[in-house]
């Protein structure tokens, strides 16, 4: 059967590879405003394992355009595309140099300068009230845009990509949300991005790829772009493009454009549909939405939904997708958490995956020596413990891996249950296989010993700690009759006590949020107690803080906040207001703790023994990889 994920596709005389593009997206590389080496390593490492098309992250055509701190500003970036054109094109990957301007959706705080739009409405999010455009601010923008593609085709890029959508200054101007001018920008909403269409082809000629991001939902039916609306701008503006990449979102829904995986992945497949059908053929089409599976891929092309995939978390979570499948593998997978891929944060984080540590840092992996190869015991099978056998295995090493439970995967496999987790437990599983195939020695349902660590350090071993944590003591005041429950043990399968159920979350994490859905879709009655102003305040990180507390709403999930638990009976609870002190009684037939666990470091002896993940202090599974994976090139280079 032809693949055809992996066929070639033509467009404007150029040929990609495949018809995989890794699309635009924010990732704290830049120094200054400018595309790093560290963009080009990143980018290349894609091309390299079969990318048929590279955007590049979106750079500002405008200088007062600074949505992010390290946001790439295009008059800045012509030695940054010339670099990443040189180092995909031995790959025959299509390097397309991404181009945008955020207006009212952008930020004041790096410009010091107000924001544009097309009308004076405060965006919904940061309630900022920007500046109406007059005609002088549009030119400037259109001047803006083909001077940035100017810059780009003088670089050696493929093409460039517009970005139209859920963020971009462009889509405001097709929005009745955001655009209430009564100028003639007002009546023909498109017109500014029809200019910036043909002053872009102006400059790029027809040889090179103009792809347009256009958002074609914006999830408000009242006043914003609809499927229907977006399918007339298709039609209007597809004999101006070589590409079009049907995007979801709006000023009020930013979140549809890249959801976690409590939302199904290829989500925008129907509107992907409809807008190629209305189109008709004239501009080869592009599904974009969690698309991370391969079958998923496929599917969608064949059944007519598009004519190109963009799987840009995919390949952040395994660069070499295409070759993979192309070899017949399974890619490592991205479960669609948002924990490390999503970089608006005000610390500036990096671009990562939580399980691919070596995202955003192919830089700096390049220049790990290759070590000798020696003997290595690890102990504990979870993400900690299989990704240091891994990497241990992948450079050379002697391997074996002890598990005291009959299955591999740590937490994960007992916690990943719920709305939204099932997919974590395909990281682990592919962890597992990658380990077996490298020849690791495997023995589960055994627990090391201090004895066995000694004829393992007698024997020349390397041994490595992954052993975990172990369940914190309630350290509260509660009767001899109270149910207290630590979280992992509910998620495991443990049998509760019949009645309410109150679920403590001191962390603001995600646990608490997973362990409340999974027992009220049990037909439990569930109260969620946390100090913070709202539930699952780590998760506005992730893009699912708001998803999640209207998921626990209509789920019938009491929320206590500013709340602490003062005390557990056998039938109740009694909690207080962190602010004002105030007692109250709270139904509880059991209490839920979701405080994370101690290490469980009992085996470890610094002179012999290294530690990664829970062993060492409570980890997130980013944190937890990374650990195994840095821990096991460390030991290695010793």
């Amino acid at each position: 059967m032809t693949i055809r994920l992996t066929e070639p596709i033509t467009l404007a005389g150029r040929t990609a590879p495949a018809r995989v593009i890794f699309g635009p997206h924010e990732t704290n590389l830049a120094v200054g405003r400018t595309l790093s080496a560290a963009h080009v390593a990143y980018y290349a490492s894609r091309a390299r394992g079969g990318a048929g098309v590279v955007v590049t992250e979106t750079a500002s055509v405008h200088r007062g355009d600074w949505p992010y701190e390290r946001a790439p500003l295009a008059a800045d970036c012509g030695p940054g595309w010339r670099a990443v054109v040189d180092a995909c094109r031995p790959h025959g990957t299509l390097v397309l140099a991404g181009l945008g301007h955020t207006g009212a959706q952008g930020s004041s705080a790096y410009s010091q300068s107000a924001l544009w739009a097309p009308s004076p409405v405060a965006d919904v999010v940061t309630r900022e009230m920007p500046m109406e455009m007059e005609r002088s601010e549009i030119d400037s923008v259109v001047a803006g845009f083909a001077a940035a593609a100017r810059i780009a085709r003088a670089a050696g890029v493929d093409g460039v990509e517009i970005d139209a959508g859920p963020r971009a200054l462009l889509r405001q101007f097709h929005s009745g949300l955001t655009n209430t001018r009564s100028d003639e920008y007002g009546a023909d909403r498109l017109l500014l991005t029809r200019e910036v269409l043909a002053a872009v082809r102006a400059e790029l000629g027809p040889d090179r790829v103009l792809s347009l991001r256009l958002s074609c939902d914006e999830a408000a039916p009242w006043a914003g772009v609809t499927p229907e609306v977006a399918a007339g701008h298709a039609r209007a503006l597809a004999d101006s493009l070589d590409l079009l990449v049907v995007v979801r979102g709006g000023p009020m829904s930013t979140g549809q454009y890249r959801p976690d995986s409590h939302t199904a992945q290829a989500f925008n497949a129907g509107l992907c549909g409809g807008i190629r059908a209305a189109v008709g053929g004239a501009v080869p089409v592009v599904l974009q939405g969690s698309l991370v599976d391969p079958d998923a891929a496929q599917l969608a092309l064949d059944d007519g939904v598009a004519d190109v995939v963009e799987m840009t978390r995919a390949q952040i979570a395994d660069p070499d997708l295409v070759a993979t499948v192309r070899a017949g593998d399974r890619p490592r997978p991205c479960v669609l958490c948002n924990q490390a891929c999503l970089v608006r944060d005000p610390m500036n984080p990096p671009v990562g995956c939580i399980g691919n540590p070596e995202a955003g840092r192919e830089v700096i992996e390049t220049a790990v020596p290759q070590p000798d190869p020696r003997s290595v015991l690890v102990v504990g099978g979870g993400p900690a413990g299989l990704e240091a056998a891994r990497t241990l295995a992948e450079r050379g090493h002697r391997v074996r891996l002890v598990e005291r439970s009959e299955r591999l995967g740590g937490m994960i496999a007992a916690t990943a249950v719920g709305a939204g987790r099932e997919r974590f437990t395909e990281l682990t599983d592919w962890l597992e296989a990658r380990c077996r195939r490298l020849g690791v020695g495997i023995s589960t349902g055994r627990e090391a010993s201090a004895a066995d660590l000694d004829a393992a350090v007698r024997a020349g071993e390397a041994v490595v700690l992954a052993t975990g944590s172990s369940t914190r003591p309630w350290d509260g005041d509660c009767d001899a009759e109270a149910a207290i429950v630590p979280a992992s043990a509910v998620l495991g399968g443990c049998r509760l006590p019949d009645g309410p159920v109150l679920v403590f979350d001191p962390i603001g994490g995600p646990v608490a949020v997973a362990v409340a859905e999974w027992l009220a879709a049990q037909g439990r009655s569930v109260s969620l107690l946390t100090g913070d102003p709202v539930v699952g305040t780590r998760l506005g990180r992730t893009g699912d803080l708001a998803a999640a507390n209207v998921r626990l709403q209509r789920a019938d999930v009491t929320r206590h906040l500013y709340s602490r638990i003062r005390s557990v009976g056998a039938a109740a609870a009694e909690i207080e207001d962190v602010h004002t002190g105030a007692r109250r009684s709270v139904s509880a037939a059991v209490v839920v703790d979701c405080s994370p666990g101690l290490p469980a470091d009992a085996l470890h002896r610094p002179e012999v023994t290294l530690r990664a993940g829970d062993a060492v202090a409570p980890r997130t599974v980013a944190e937890a990889v990374r650990e195994g994976r840095a821990l096991a090139v460390e030991l290695g280079a010793r």
